[in-house]
């Protein structure tokens, strides 16, 4: 499997039919009064051949929207009118879900982190949390591109900050468990040395900068092996 192929795997198969993470079913829930009023005029508008969504679909639908969105072209591509004409909505259903384009994004990042921790939550030990960390990546990179671009998301977003803090916290555990963190002055600083090594690493990949130097080999087997070189265990 190359990583050509890995990446764009997951973009096509990870994002766009992602179940929604911690805390996405209690806003689904909260909209689903006002869905109905949502949805009928632009089924109206398209025709009886407009699809109809069912209450709890429609947060979804946006999301997996803009996934797709921005993984073909980049969050600078994302309009909240062009995601409602794909959901087959009125052009305030996004606004009256996410507010704006940044709550947009805010959700899509609070969603990827979720993911994220999620997946380390069973890591043994650090370089199966790095093969982890590069695996995530690989199958959500929308979400990958949105959680580390700061500028385009709402900071103090409760949600955001919480999943975040949990994503962090399951890394810096797997590095608590490596004798690298004992050898190291500063066990943070074991953590930013073991982040750097799987965000760089991942985004080398998925930018296709790694198809020559790994050709058809397994990226997971070259991040163990480069992780080997680095850290003596765990």
């Amino acid at each position: 499997m190359t990583a050509a192929r890995t990446a764009k795997s997951g973009r096509t198969a990870g994002d766009a039919t992602t179940a929604p993470a911690a805390g996405t079913t209690r806003a689904v829930r909260a909209a689903g009064a006002g869905q109905a009023e949502e949805t009928a005029p632009a089924q109206e508008a398209a025709g009886p051949s407009s699809r109809r969504y069912h209450h709890g679909d429609l947060r979804r639908a946006i999301l997996s929207a803009a996934l797709e969105v921005i993984g073909i072209d980049g969050p600078s591509a994302l309009s909240l009118r062009d995601l409602a004409r794909r959901a087959g909505v009125s052009h305030a259903a996004p606004a009256h879900h996410f507010k704006d384009r940044t709550g947009l994004l805010t959700a899509i990042a609070a969603e990827g982190y979720a993911l994220l921790a999620a997946a380390l939550g069973d890591a043994d030990g650090l370089r199966d949390a790095g093969v982890r960390y590069v695996r995530f990546a690989t199958e959500h990179p929308a979400h990958f591109q949105v959680m580390f671009t700061p500028d385009l998301l709402r900071g103090n977003d409760v949600e955001l900050t919480a999943a975040r803090a949990l994503a962090g916290e399951r890394l810096r555990t797997a590095v608590a468990d490596s004798e690298s963190a004992g050898r190291a002055d500063d066990a943070r600083l074991a953590g930013v040395a073991a982040w750097s090594l799987a965000h760089g690493f991942a985004t080398l990949l998925l930018g296709h900068n790694l198809d020559a130097p790994i050709g058809d080999r397994d990226p997971e087997e070259v991040f163990r092996t480069l992780a080997g070189m680095l850290f003596r265990s765990g």
